[in-house]
Formats: C-alpha cells, sequence, structure tokens
C-alpha cells in the first residue's frame, strides 16, 4: 500500500499513475510492496526531522526511513517541495521531472541503493534516468 500526504499546501496529482509507476519499480529491483508513505512538506518541516532523527542541520530535499522486511518495502519518505521546486530551476527542468526524480529516488534508496560515493551516486543517477523514462505521465 502507498499512502501521500502533504504537511503544506502541496497536492500531488495523478497518484494512481505514480502508485503503478513505484509498484513497477520495486517489482523490477526484486522487491515487493509492503506499506510506502510519502509525505510532502516545506523547508522547515523536513529541516525539523533532519535535526531531530539524523542530527544534520542542513536543508535536503529528501529523507528517506527504511523499515524494511527483507524483500519487503516499508518505509517512509519526506519530500521538501520547497526544495524540488529550488532544485529544479537550479537543474534546468521541470517541478514534475524533479519531483519525480526524488520520488525514485526514495524508492531506490528502499530497495538497496545508496549515494555516498561517486560510484554508487552514478549508479544511483542511472537507475533514477531508467526509472524516469518508464513513466508516460512525465512527458505528458
Amino acid at each position: 500500500m502507498i499512502e501521500f500526504f502533504s504537511e503544506n499546501d502541496f497536492q500531488l496529482t495523478h497518484q494512481k499513475e505514480l502508485t503503478t509507476w513505484i509498484g513497477d519499480t520495486l517489482q523490477c529491483e526484486g522487491m515487493e510492496l509492503g506499506e510506502l508513505t510519502f509525505v510532502f512538506s516545506d523547508d522547515a518541516y523536513l529541516h525539523s526531522i533532519n535535526v531531530e532523527f539524523l542530527a544534520h542541520d542542513t536543508y535536503t530535499d529528501i529523507i528517506t526511513f527504511d523499515y524494511n522486511l527483507g524483500k519487503q518495502v516499508h518505509g517512509e519518505i519526506y519530500i521538501s517541495t520547497e526544495r524540488v521546486a529550488e532544485n529544479a530551476k537550479q537543474f534546468q527542468v521541470s517541478f514534475k521531472e524533479e519531483l519525480f526524480r526524488v520520488l525514485i529516488h526514495g524508492v531506490l534508496h528502499l530497495c538497496g541503493y545508496k549515494d555516498k560515493s561517486l560510484e554508487e551516486t552514478q549508479l544511483m543517477r542511472e537507475k533514477e534516468n531508467f526509472y524516469l523514462k518508464k513513466i508516460a505521465y512525465l512527458s505528458a
């Protein structure tokens, strides 16, 4: 089950299509969907989580909490829509494209991918690009 919540005024559209895309991604990665929650927020909300739970006094676009049970994916993914908007401007892509990249980035973390080293980051980007090509809604 995938659920989407907002702690700000952001409204995610096309949740059914995104749920299918995420489920297909998990299946392709050899994982099974358990319970996955996405929470959209502003910078302040995500910053407070970053400080409280990770002891990082920085802004970020995403925080992923992994509660997996073996190959069954359970987790919480928090996304700052403010950071997504800023990153979209910086990378000269649409808000939607950047949002989908961040969504699938969190999902890939739950599949075991990391991004601490250069090699891990490169693989993560390749996987993000691969799965972004699989969502028809992105080009709509």
